[in-house]
């Protein structure tokens, strides 16, 4: 994944420059880059775990497993407030034990809350969802309005010139728009001041970006943004379907404000199917598709258990930046708006399709065994110690040109 989006970065800059260069991965430091969020430090210390209380596994009252994510602090507030309990593990068994996996899974979906119901893989494939994620392709990139050709940028990185709108959160679209500002593109995360947000992971996922806030609420926000948008060349949002729509940026209002925009819309389990506007995150994917429960169940433990890496966020990060960049290759050869779309559980289906290795007895790479892979960078949260881009270009060396800030720190406008 790693590797075929920084090729698709290397032939934007052979459009542009005439001129082709290679391009390699090592293992260990794409495995660094899909667990980027572990070697963060800041002053050398471990920024907190901010996933709360409840956040996990829990048995039901019928021997089946349920996840709560909860990381977020409404998430986590509102199914406290759901089950009636107090906000501890303890809390939380008590009242879950109570439970039909399938009922609660049901339940706290209705009331908007991401939870997930661990099913095996053979559950996940005859279920409705997982047959409506096997019939989509991995991602799909949908020509959805006609524009003149454009060539991509100018300058001495593949992607200068480039300028990509951030509507992201937590790691999956973030991790989008962190690779996309490594191979030189202007990046500017958007988010909204009462949005709840996890600063570990603005710290790992804000390398290379300017950071503005916009209340799309506001109308005088909403046509900030607009203006933003007709300067821009990417589109990439992780709202629930339908959430910008209502604001005037669907793909297609967003197509017809700036046409030869490249719009990246990413999902938790997809565009069809039943589960297309549920609430969802990579944990969650790996319970309900089965990983949990070979994780778990399949290493010879009594419980489900996540992998070692998430890889179904960063995965779909690269993917969606991947997407993007054939997209805009199209655009600079033959013109057009395009849509992208990725999700979650569509990495998943794919990442679970690959096969299997033996690799229980893989010893965990540790921050000492990735410390040549790290850097140091000053920034308004502290010194910050963090992973680098994993591809490595010949001519034009992936980096990030600006430091991690916290949300909000820049005025919504693009620099001169």
């Amino acid at each position: 994944m790693i590797a075929a989006t920084a090729l698709a970065a290397t032939e934007l800059w052979r459009l542009r420059t005439g001129r082709c260069q290679s391009v390699s991965v090592d293992l260990r430091a794409a495995v660094a880059a899909f667990r980027s969020e572990r070697y963060l430090r800041v002053d050398g210390q471990v920024p907190p775990d901010v996933r709360g209380g409840i956040f996990g596994f829990y048995r039901t009252g019928d021997g089946r497993w349920v996840q709560f994510h909860g990381a977020l602090p409404h998430h986590r507030e509102g199914i406290v407030r759901f089950l009636g309990c107090e906000s501890t593990r303890e809390g939380a068994a008590a009242a879950v034990a109570t439970w039909n996996a399938e009922r609660l899974e049901d339940a706290l979906a209705a009331a908007g809350l991401p939870a997930a119901m661990v099913r095996s893989r053979a559950e996940w494939q005859g279920h409705a969802q997982g047959r409506a994620v096997a019939a989509l392709p991995l991602f799909e990139i949908v020509r959805i309005g006609d524009s003149r050709p454009e060539p991509g940028g100018d300058g001495g990185r593949p992607l200068s010139g480039v300028r990509v709108l951030d509507l992201t959160r937590v790691i999956a679209g973030p991790v989008c728009g962190r690779t996309l500002a490594s191979y030189g593109a202007e990046v500017m995360l958007v988010t909204s001041p009462h949005l709840p947000n996890m600063p570990r992971l603005v710290m790992d996922t804000g390398l290379g970006k300017l950071s503005a806030s916009l209340d799309l609420r506001r109308a005088d926000d909403a046509e900030r943004l607009a203006q933003l948008l007709r300067r821009c060349d990417v589109f990439c949002q992780s709202y629930r379907p339908g959430a910008l729509a209502r604001h005037g940026f669907s793909p297609d209002d967003v197509a017809r404000l700036r046409p030869g925009i490249v719009y990246v819309t990413l999902s938790a389990y997809g565009h069809t199917g039943p589960w297309h506007e549920r609430r969802g995150f990579e944990t969650l994917i790996q319970s309900v598709s089965g990983m949990a429960h070979e994780q778990g169940f399949g290493a010879g433990l009594d419980h489900p258990e996540h992998l070692p890496a998430q890889v179904v966020d960063h995965g779909t990060g690269y993917l969606a930046a991947f997407g993007a960049l054939i997209a805009l290759a199209r655009r600079a050869r033959d013109g057009g708006s395009y849509l992208v779309r990725v999700s979650l559980a569509q990495t998943g289906h794919w990442v679970d399709a690959l096969g299997r290795v033996d690799g229980r007895r893989t010893p965990e790479l540790t921050l000492a065994d990735v410390d040549d892979l790290l850097t140091d960078a000053d920034t308004p949260f502290g010194r910050l110690r963090h992973v680098v881009p994993a591809a490595r270009l010949s001519e034009t060396p992936a980096f990030w040109s600006r430091p991690s800030v916290p949300l909000g720190t820049h005025p919504a406008a693009w620099p001169a």
